[in-house]
């Protein structure tokens, strides 16, 4: 093999650790496993998930049958980011670059919905006891 070839290769092995790192490392400001726990009073419980490579917290704990209000904090300019989306209450909603979304929902049981990007790579999760 020419010189040539192994800069190729090196090159090829960088960009696809480059990758790997970007999407399953960067932007991850707490674990998987974060939790946020919303109280529950009267007044509807307000979580600020942070958008910027990922969600922060990518976790929340609310309590099932009760309304929660999520506020989604964009600060990220990737494509990816641009909107979430809630399968499991049909909510689709663009999120404008620099600005608070807030997005209500009310988990009918105790279990886990998933919310995601608009191409499933960023995740996270609301857990309703």
């Amino acid at each position: 093999m020419s010189a040539s070839d192994w800069i190729v290769i090196a090159l090829g092995v960088a960009g696809i650790a480059w990758v790997n790192w970007y999407f399953f490392i960067a932007g991850r400001r707490t674990l998987a496993t974060a939790m946020a726990a919303a109280t529950a009073t009267d007044a509807t419980p307000e979580i600020v998930i942070q958008v910027e490579g990922g969600y922060a917290p990518s976790t929340v704990q609310v309590a099932a049958g009760r309304p929660v209000r999520l506020v989604f904090d964009r600060h990220d300019e990737s494509n990816c980011s641009e909107e979430v989306v809630f399968p499991d209450f049909g909510i689709r909603k663009f999120l404008p670059n620099g600005q608070r979304t807030a997005i209500e929902v009310t988990p009918p049981r105790a279990g886990t919905y998933p919310f995601m990007c608009g191409m499933s790579m960023l995740r996270g999760r609301v857990i309703a006891a």
